[in-house]
């Protein structure tokens, strides 16, 4: 009998990681799914366990709070069947810097949330890939990583950090044969986009965003870069040294 996958996602209640959690639903995996706001967790799960999930469990979660993502890494290991096959670090904010407020809090929060929240959901689960030799650890930056949108340095700095410890990651654990890839989104059409008044390019459908991140998992690439309109643009930029802030 074929094992069934065992994935745990951050920032599951919706966006990216409510579509990435019914994708992998559809293949009838054990789904750890993990936010802050409780109500929404439970309609994914709901969605989840429709769609053929073989197991779906909730953690209502900080992920800047070190203790309590430890503690719900080694719930969810332990959980219907040892070990840990997929996690994907996907919980994030895009608040603006707020320079002109005077006030450090927003861009703080920024960088606290989308940086200690890849470390805090990613590390904890190591110890246990490193025993089976085996799993793929996830990390949703951004094309932001590339560019230097106005207003928004705080979420533009914390996209490239995230980025390269999924760089330094997979050298160090590469022997181990636990994969990292780095995905690096363009707009998405979520809740967070949705606020945007302004245009954004090459704006991709959700469902399909996360049925090609899951390919890309699946195929261990190291850095993805959707949608595809945005590759040439980023290596072109980086060949000139040019910025993409007015893109």
């Amino acid at each position: 009998m074929e094992s069934k996958l065992k994935v745990f996602i951050t920032g599951a209640s919706s966006g990216i990681g409510s579509a990435l959690a019914e994708e992998y639903a559809k293949q009838g995996a054990i789904i750890g799914l993990a936010a802050r706001r409780r109500d929404k967790l439970q309609k994914i799960k709901s969605n989840c366990e429709t769609l053929g999930a073989e197991a779906v469990v909730t953690y209502n979660l900080d992920v800047t709070n070190e203790e309590e993502s430890m503690n719900v890494a080694k719930d969810f290991t332990h959980l219907k069947k040892e070990g840990i096959d997929v996690v994907i670090a996907n919980a994030g904010v895009a608040f603006s810097d707020g320079l002109s407020s005077g006030n450090p809090k927003q861009i703080n929060q920024t960088l606290a949330i989308n940086i200690l929240g890849v470390t805090n959901t990613i590390v904890p689960f190591v110890p246990e890939m490193k025993k089976q030799k085996s799993g793929s650890l996830v990390i949703i930056s951004s094309i932001a990583s590339f560019t230097a949108p106005p207003y928004f340095g705080g979420y533009a700095a914390s996209k490239v950090a995230v980025r390269r410890l999924g760089d330094t990651w997979r050298r160090s654990l590469k022997k181990y044969k636990i994969d990292v890839t780095t995905i690096c989104p363009g707009y998405i059409k979520s809740e967070m986009t949705d606020v945007n008044e302004f245009k954004m390019p090459f704006l991709m459908d959700t469902d399909l965003a996360a049925q090609k991140m899951i390919k890309a998992i699946e195929s261990r690439k190291k850095t993805y870069i959707l949608p595809w309109q945005w590759r040439p643009i980023i290596a072109l930029s980086r060949l000139f040294g040019q910025k993409l802030s007015k893109i």
